[in-house]
């Protein structure tokens, strides 16, 4: 099974990330954290990015905040698929994180979960891997069927009221 990188932009990343991490290990999908800043660290970003398919990895998640430029740089070195989590903080509480991770240019394409979706980030890139594997694939499927339980039973208490 290929393995994921979470590359967070700043150790301060690391609070919000820490669901998608445990995320990855409820699926027994493994993992790379790496703290790497597309304007503190670029080279070593780049150098990570260009080698991250050849290193194993079958997706990257990219948490930042603030400019948020870290899942666009990332893409622009590979073809792995790159997942953008843009961080709240700053002025605009996220939102120009939020921008700074969809307004790709053309022919850069990054995914972008919600501000803070941490755990949207590791489930969207489970599915990626799951694509070609049935594992993977049966353990969302669980996973789903565990949450659509879980919203019924709280519909028949709510119906008792």
């Amino acid at each position: 099974m290929k393995k994921i990188a979470v590359v967070l932009g700043s150790k301060n990343d690391m609070n919000t990330m820490t669901a998608c991490i445990d995320t990855l290990k409820k699926f027994g999908v493994e993992y790379e954290v790496r703290i790497l800043s597309a304007h503190r660290t670029p080279m070593q970003a780049l150098d990570f990015a260009k080698n991250a398919r050849k290193n194993g990895f079958g997706a990257i998640i990219a948490a930042a905040g603030m400019a948020a430029h870290l899942g666009g740089v990332l893409a622009s070195s590979t073809t792995l698929p790159v997942i953008a989590v843009p961080l709240s903080g700053g002025i605009n509480d996220g939102i120009d994180a939020l921008y700074a991770a969809v307004q790709m240019p053309r022919g850069v394409p990054v995914a972008c979960v919600a501000v803070g979706g941490a755990v949207n980030s590791a489930l969207l890139a489970i599915q990626m891997l799951g694509i070609t594997d049935a594992d993977l694939e049966a353990k969302l499927e669980a996973e789903k069927k565990e949450m659509e339980e879980t919203v019924l039973a709280f519909d028949r208490e709510a119906q008792k009221l």
